[in-house]
């Protein structure tokens, strides 16, 4: 068919376009979600934005609370939306072995012998590693507890306390209070009256504990005096010290829970090549040493620590000199125990 000479510059044009649109459509891209907040921004400077400019492929940014539930939803439903997601430790062992996530191919992600050991799972590389810490404000307490029993003393330090409405992490600090050393928690916990132990000194604290649902709400509580000292996650005290300039301090030597959140890649996920791509991103040692200038919760990769400043690694609960105060979730015990732990410990909270 002919074409008449006065259309050819409308045709070509709408060719063009159409091209155009066509290419934008096929820009590659990756759903990831993340925890909100803070965390979420840490990574978006570190970990999204960069990547974002050196591969071109596009990050489709959502948020969650941790909910097991939605990703499962998605697999029931058969639409998964989801490619790249930071599950907590319990979790990861359940999906991956549910089939949800998939194993990672580690030779890709820089070898698994080249992470710190409790922060690589067949399906998951360590987004962050946190710490469960006391904190307090050091310009009202000038020489804080120094142990978990010190924590419950009212007497010597009276006030509220912060409480994190977690079984997982509320049960094995009582353990400590009661003098339970770290290596035996799990020990205690799995004998018959470990948990009448946990919940017996709880009940010693509890008049006295304000609970918070979130670490932002806890450090809020924190910050305005509503208590004394607080549970909370170290990288949340930190950054709350930092961004309203207070003298807050993390009681390391009385000892603290270490948790790892892992990046998993979601079996079916839609953009299966561009999730491979960022996760490659994310295990170079720059990316996790850029990651530490936002967020102080440790990264898996060794390497990582040598790029990084003494004042930054020093801050960290990975760090070598804390190592003595440290204890590991059992990932395999709240596996099996968190639901009968949480549903007893949400009971004692409402009575």
């Amino acid at each position: 068919m002919k074409v008449l000479s006065y259309l050819k510059p409308l045709l070509l044009g709408a060719g063009i376009a159409m091209f155009a649109a066509g290419s934008a459509c096929a820009q590659e891209q990756v759903v990831v979600v993340g925890w909100g907040g803070v965390w979420q921004d840490a990574y978006r400077k570190a970990l999204f934005e960069p990547f974002m400019k050196e591969t071109g492929i596009k990050i489709i940014e959502e948020e969650f609370g941790g909910e097991y539930a939605k990703i499962t939803s998605q697999v029931e439903a058969g639409k998964i939306t989801w490619d790249v997601v930071p599950f907590e430790s319990p979790q990861v062992i359940q999906g991956c072995d549910e089939g949800i996530f998939e194993k990672l191919d580690w030779d890709a992600l820089g070898g698994r012998d080249k992470q710190i050991d409790y922060a690589a799972h067949d399906c998951g590389i360590a987004s962050d590693i946190w710490a469960t810490v006391m904190a307090y404000d050091g310009d009202k307490i000038k020489d804080g507890p120094k142990s978990w029993a010190e924590f419950w003393d009212v007497a010597k330090w009276p006030g509220k306390r912060g409480g994190y409405k977690d079984a997982r992490i509320m049960i094995e600090i009582a353990l400590m209070a009661d003098g339970v050393k770290k290596e035996e928690i799990y020990d205690v916990l799995r004998s018959p009256e470990g948990f009448d132990r946990a919940f017996k000194k709880l009940d010693e604290l509890k008049p006295h504990i304000l609970w918070s649902e979130s670490g932002a709400d806890g450090m809020q509580r924190l910050l305005a005096g509503d208590v004394v000292m607080n549970i909370n996650f170290n990288a949340r005290v930190t950054g709350a010290a930092k961004e309203n300039k207070r003298n807050l301090v993390i009681g390391w030597s009385s000892g603290f829970w270490v948790g790892t959140d892992y990046w998993v890649k979601i079996a079916n996920g839609p953009n299966p090549a561009a999730a491979q791509k960022l996760l490659a991103f994310y295990s170079k040692p720059e990316t996790q040493a850029e990651l530490v200038k936002h967020l102080t919760y440790g990264v898996p990769t060794l390497a990582a620590y040598d790029l990084m400043s003494q004042e930054i690694r020093d801050s960290l609960p990975t760090a070598p000199d804390k190592a003595a105060a440290a204890a590991v979730y059992s990932d395999e015990y709240w596996v099996d125990q968190q639901a009968k732990a949480t549903e007893r410990f949400n009971t004692w909270v409402a009575q």
